[in-house]
């Protein structure tokens, strides 16, 4: 991205106010995201503070930046209070409770909208009606939609990062078309909705065992290399023609590649591609 389409991304949500008051994933994610776009976060975070602070500090950080930190605890009168003000004068609360945790604290869409009739809301759940109160975390969505293999653990946070973009993508939404003067609105994000439509291509087979991204297309694929593994990934046909070519092989074969792949390192082999604009890298 060049220097002016950055500048003017930061731009887009100039003099939107979001109050967030998510802690670890999906939530800080998306406040990234939009304070990224422009928007002014403040966070607001439990006197416990927010746990990724201590099991990810840097992480924490680099989501939390240019947003300012408020601690309140809502269950106190007068703290309560302090985010009613703040919601005076927002366009936008993100929250990741329950229903009926929203409910306690007077958050629930009725009371929030009655008392701040220009504020969009979306909230972050784990499943959809009507089991919005059931637990969950990434780990068990992924489990749930057949997309972790035991005994391995998932690479990272897919269902939570999914699950943001969601928010951030519902909260535009809301936002526009309250700019279109419609009336302002709620939304729910689910993030089993997210881990269902992250296994979209397993139940279309192109990620099932054997499937065209998994194993069943000799071009698109993990390969050892004499030091390591390398990636490729030569879909299209004039990907898949140049690199038979360049490795003097007749037709796809996953014996063959295998035997070629081995002749040289991985960061070697990495080069190569670069160098004729094959999409190969080696495995980190």
């Amino acid at each position: 991205m060049n220097d002016r389409s950055e500048s003017t991304s930061t731009k887009l949500l100039q003099g939107i106010k979001v109050i967030s008051l998510s802690i670890n994933t999906p939530g800080p994610v998306a406040a990234s995201r939009l304070a990224g776009l422009g928007a002014e976060v403040t966070k607001v975070e439990p006197p416990t503070g927010d746990p990724l602070r201590i099991f990810a500090p840097e992480w924490y950080r680099s989501l939390s930046a240019g947003q300012r930190i408020v601690t309140l605890d809502l269950k106190q009168e007068s703290d309560r209070a302090e985010l009613d003000r703040l919601l005076a004068e927002a366009d936008l609360l993100l929250a990741s409770f329950r229903p009926s945790a929203l409910a306690r604290l007077g958050l629930d869409w009725p009371t929030l909208h009655a008392r701040h009739p220009r504020l969009c809301f979306v909230g972050i759940i784990g499943y959809p009606h009507p089991d919005e109160e059931k637990s969950g975390h990434d780990l068990t969505y992924l489990a749930e939609t057949g997309l972790v293999t035991p005994p391995e653990m998932p690479a990272t946070l897919f269902v939570d990062l999914a699950g943001a973009e969601r928010c951030v993508t519902r909260s535009l939404a809301l936002l526009l078309k309250r700019e279109r003067g419609a009336e302002p609105g709620q939304a729910f994000v689910s993030l089993y909705d997210s881990a269902d439509e992250l296994a979209g291509p397993v139940r279309a087979g192109l990620t099932a065992p054997g499937g065209v991204l998994r194993g069943g297309f000799p071009l698109y694929g993990l390969y050892q290399s004499n030091d390591g593994w390398i990636a490729i990934a030569a879909l299209e046909p004039h990907f898949a023609q140049r690199l038979l070519s360049e490795l003097k092989l007749a037709k796809p074969d996953h014996i063959e590649l295998a035997r070629s792949f081995r002749q040289r390192s991985a960061r070697d082999w990495e080069k190569w591609a670069a160098e004729r604009d094959l999409p190969i890298v080696a495995v980190r």
